[in-house]
């Protein structure tokens, strides 16, 4: 099969295409005149197919539009992910700036770099096809292969990893079903794994991931994947799992249900970055947990108005069942502390204020160490994966203090973003590094490189500031 050239070009960059077109002897003044009827901009997120004279192979090339930042350099990460189901079928390169081709194609367009190709080209790959099946397959696009192009590689298979979790009905992707892709994930990359499963919770002093998981007929679960050498700086990834989250018997109604089997997409994101490290090779001591549950409703269901006891001896005061993530969290922060480790990373998707306040597609941080918050911001803007940094604003733990525990788990009307942090706080020792990311995990609408439904967000930022910190030379 004939593969076909692709050339990007920005505005600049597609008027020196033409102008070199028209002045060629070949064949290529055919392209400048295509441009022109065709009224191609050269626009993000477009493509102009280039036509050819050979009936056998119609498409000469296509020009891809992208832009470009102050230094005249391409590096948004969806500029080529639109083409993998945008393109015909068929095989496709990218053009180097001196490839002419068989069709006289000139030496005009602007260079993507490997990395930044396989990532861009990955994320548009992706479709959820359990149970539906394509109606095509994506265009075949071939990329260089570097020792950059490799580690964009995992990015995007971390990321698959991620959506393909998220996106799995609760029916397929219950607490069970979770644990055996951590297992699975440890096993392929040489971790360690250990669960701890239903009444077997209490006996290991995980009281209040039992007390939420309690009700639904598959029993609630701690897993834990290790990797590393101790001798290593440790680090601690925690993943919120709950499964399904009908609100416990605070129920949900029917709109705010929908999409609750996206409710474990921190755990998918805790082990998608586990994976990451593992892969990499990082020099560090792992530590990997999520807490997976369902919050159902049956005649043994946590209440409101209950004391739920924790593993680090605070009272939890239940205001409502519905705010269950930050209550099985407090058992997993509290034994991931004990071991002190150099940071505490957890994912979760927590509250819906943080998406009245920041909208479905920027993840809040909080966090109690500004070293590593700022090596967080720092790594967002460097992998173009953003997220935005809140409050742990100390006069709001006024909000949680309960009249009849240690601590409640709801806030009242405001600030609910920044009092689930401060719940999750007190059960972090004070001078223990934490960051708490607060995602949404889900996509809203399609676009390029972001397909309707599960999403990881904030992942590649969060593996770059670990690799960054500790890299393995």
């Amino acid at each position: 099969m004939q593969s076909i050239p692709l050339v990007a070009v920005d505005a600049a960059a597609l008027a020196q295409f033409c102008a070199d077109a028209k002045a060629s002897e070949a064949s290529t003044p055919l392209f400048a005149a295509w441009v022109e009827q065709t009224q191609f901009k050269a626009a993000p997120q477009t493509f102009c197919l280039l036509p050819s004279h050979d009936v056998q192979h119609p498409i000469a090339a296509v020009l891809v539009g992208v832009a470009v930042n102050k230094q005249g350099v391409v590096d948004d990460v969806y500029c080529l992910s639109h083409l993998p189901f945008g393109l015909p079928e068929g095989r496709y390169h990218l053009a180097k700036k001196d490839e002419k081709g068989e069709a006289g194609l000139p030496a005009t367009g602007l260079e993507i770099s490997a990395a930044l190709a396989t990532l861009s080209v990955g994320l548009g790959s992706y479709k959820f096809n359990r149970y539906k099946k394509l109606s095509r397959a994506p265009a075949l696009i071939d990329l260089t292969n570097t020792p950059e192009s490799a580690q964009a590689q995992r990015l995007v298979d971390a990321t698959t990893l991620t959506r393909d979790l998220i996106n799995t009905p609760t029916e397929d992707m219950g607490p069970a079903h979770l644990a055996e892709a951590a297992e699975g994930i440890a096993e392929a990359c040489g971790g360690e794994y250990r669960e701890w499963v239903g009444d077997a919770l209490l006996s290991a002093n995980f009281p209040a991931v039992h007390a939420v998981g309690r009700a639904s007929h598959r029993p609630p679960r701690v897993f834990e994947i290790t990797w590393g050498n101790p001798a290593h700086p440790k680090i601690a990834i925690v993943g919120k799992g709950v499964c399904f989250d009908t609100g416990g018997l605070n129920m949900k109604g029917a709109d705010g249900m929908r999409q609750m089997k996206k409710d474990m997409g921190g755990s998918a994101h805790a082990l998608a970055l586990a994976q990451l490290i593992m892969q990499a090779k990082l020099p560090v001591r792992l530590q990997m947990l999520v807490a997976a549950v369902e919050n159902a409703v049956s005649g043994n269901a946590y209440r409101p108005g209950e004391i739920v006891s924790s593993r680090k001896g605070l009272k939890i005061e239940i205001g409502n069942t519905d705010a269950e993530g930050r209550v099985i969290l407090a058992d997993v922060l509290a034994y991931a502390a004990e071991s002190e480790p150099a940071l505490i990373l957890d994912f979760a998707t927590l509250t819906g204020a943080a998406r009245v306040a920041l909208g479905p597609e920027l993840p809040a941080v909080f966090g109690n160490d500004e070293i590593w918050a700022a090596k967080f911001e720092a790594a967002a803007k460097s992998e173009r994966d953003p997220i935005w940094r809140m409050p742990l604003w100390q006069p709001y733990q006024a909000m949680i203090d309960s009249s009849i525990g240690d601590v409640v788990n709801t806030g009242g009307a405001h600030a609910g973003a920044i009092t689930a942090a401060l719940f999750l706080q007190r059960f972090v020792p004070e001078n223990q590094a934490w960051i708490h990311v607060d995602v949404f995990s889900w996509n809203m609408k399609n676009r390029a490189g972001r397909p309707e439904g599960g999403e990881a967000q904030s992942l590649r930022a969060a593996f770059q500031m670990i690799a960054t910190q500790y890299y393995a030379k």
